[in-house]
């Protein structure tokens, strides 16, 4: 069987898993709108009097919660943070999973040499995580657009899932790289999604003491924040490049250890 194939295959049922909990995600949170929206400006301003301490934990930004796109901006960074869970995840256990399983000999036996190997295993993970942006996409226009009253949402939600696609690309191939490097394929997982959190954290901390803004250069949940893409002008071209740069060393790292890589039977 195709090795790629084989791979979606495999994966099928954890995606739609995934693109449930993101239609979950997206419908709670929007649901919470009416609520909000309804409180009028008094909920801006209740958000506004928040401590800056509880705002940066909640990752609350200074959004226009009477209006769908501003209840959006909020309810972004979470959906951010599942996809990229998604992602490093994806990426760490396709790496692993033969040696993890104990099933090496189906790669053993094929006559595929290690780069087509990896290159059929990241392309199925790239396909996921395509599925998963898109269904985000999908849905959030759809079910934001119902809470919209005529406000023009689809160009704010587009740059966002652009931000986000990034964003993934980075984290599964930051996972890829990991498991290749790993020598126990057993916590290359865990050691994915510490990185993912560690990250996380940082970010949190940057928002908590502004004379740690230097630090948004090292942690990417900093680099596409709804905040900066809905009213800073869409995506910063430092950021981006800076993510290119971490997705082609990431490549690399995986392609170079998985092919030195002692596959254990």
């Amino acid at each position: 069987m195709n090795i790629f194939i084989r791979e979606m295959k495999a994966h099928r049922k954890s995606l739609v898993l995934w693109s449930i909990g993101m239609l979950f995600m997206i419908v709670s949170g929007m649901g919470k709108y009416t609520a909000y929206s309804g409180s009028g400006q008094s909920m801006n301003e209740l958000l506004a009097s928040m401590p800056k301490s509880l705002k940066a934990v909640l990752g609350f930004g200074n959004f226009d919660v009477t209006k769908a796109s501003g209840f959006y901006g909020l309810l972004f960074l979470y959906l951010v943070i599942m996809v990229t869970i998604h992602a490093v995840m994806l990426g760490s256990n396709i790496i692993a999973k033969e040696e993890r399983d104990k099933t090496t000999e189906f790669l053993m036996v094929k006559p595929a040499s290690r780069t087509k190997i990896i290159t059929s295993k990241l392309l199925a993970a790239l396909v996921n995580v395509i599925i998963i942006n898109i269904v985000t996409l999908v849905l959030s226009i759809a079910i934001v657009g119902k809470y919209s009253n005529g406000e023009s949402i689809t160009g704010d939600i587009l740059i966002l899932m652009v931000g986000m696609f990034i964003l993934q690309v980075m984290f599964l191939f930051i996972g890829t790289a990991i498991a290749a490097v790993s020598k126990n394929p057993k916590i290359s997982a865990s050691i994915a999604t510490t990185v993912l959190m560690v990250a996380f954290i940082i970010s949190i901390v940057i928002d908590l003491n502004s004379n740690l803004e230097g630090l948004k250069y090292i942690t990417p949940f900093k680099y596409f924040t709804a905040q900066n893409m809905m009213y800073g002008g869409g995506l910063d071209p430092v950021f981006v490049i800076i993510s290119f740069v971490i997705i082609a060393a990431t490549i690399a790292v995986t392609y170079i250890f998985y092919k030195r890589r002692d596959l254990k039977v």
